[in-house]
């Protein structure tokens, strides 16, 4: 028996498909795929499926892109 328990109640409605997450953020599903693989996303398996958190999806800033810049010394 497992006691590895999430501290508050899973809500159906706050997970939703990698597709749905593409379609409601407009872009494709492999870019969803890879923020998943990448850590940027909360997920949770679900009969073999990958389920995003749909907060997560909808309030998901991607990083400035290139180098961060160094300090001016």
């Amino acid at each position: 028996m497992s006691t590895n328990f999430p501290e508050k109640p899973i809500v159906p409605s706050d997970w939703i498909s990698q597709a749905e997450a593409a379609e409601l953020r407009g872009v494709t599903r492999q870019a969803i795929s890879k923020l998943v693989r990448n850590g940027r996303l909360r997920t949770i398996r679900v009969g073999g499926h990958t389920l995003v958190n749909r907060a997560d999806a909808i309030t998901y800033r991607p990083r400035p892109a290139g180098r961060p810049r160094s300090e001016a010394g």
